[in-house]
């Protein structure tokens, strides 16, 4: 009888344990600690060779260009770097949980910005649409459930025939 009752006492803590694991896998214990943000937009290349109407709206699409994100905490240390690679369409989209660490992150402390381009020709980062120094993410384009999405004004590249230098004092701001 005492065998029985030590049996049946280890069966319930094996179910009791194997629903509590299951409900862990799907998410239900630590809910609090989803969502994602997303960020997105284009790389594209621009020709100032080309005429005023071409260099304005004829901009290419750079396949293979690199963009970073880097999240900063109160302190202004960095919790998060990521990366992406553009696709054809010069489009990236680079995601991120909204907990690092078991802290929620603060998007305004994350900025993207120009990586590296593997196009031969256009491969000087311009500021045009602030991706030489960096974009912060302000408002977000949607929020939706568990979703932040952000989409950037698009980041672009020249050729260095179309480079302006830098003709500043040293040590002096811009």
């Amino acid at each position: 009888m005492i065998q029985q009752r030590k049996m049946g006492e280890m069966v319930l803590l094996m179910i009791a344990s194997s629903l509590l694991m299951a409900s862990m896998s799907m998410g239900v214990v630590g809910a609090s600690n989803d969502g994602v943000i997303t960020v997105g937009g284009k790389v594209l290349c621009q020709d100032c060779t080309q005429g005023w109407n071409e260099w304005l709206h004829g901009a290419k699409p750079i396949k293979g260009s690199r963009v970073s994100i880097t999240c900063l905490d109160d302190r202004s240390r960095v919790v998060y770097y990521g990366s992406d690679e553009t696709d054809e369409t010069g489009e990236y989209e680079v995601t991120l949980n909204k907990y690092i660490n078991g802290k929620k992150l603060n998007p305004q402390g994350c900025f993207l910005r120009l990586v590296s381009s593997p196009d031969p020709v256009c491969n000087i980062a311009t500021n045009s649409g602030g991706g030489l120094k960096g974009v912060v993410l302000g408002r977000p384009t949607t929020v939706y459930r568990d979703i932040t999405k952000y989409v950037l004004p698009s980041f672009y590249y020249t050729t260095p025939m179309c480079d302006e230098p830098d003709m500043s004092e040293p040590g002096t701001k811009n």
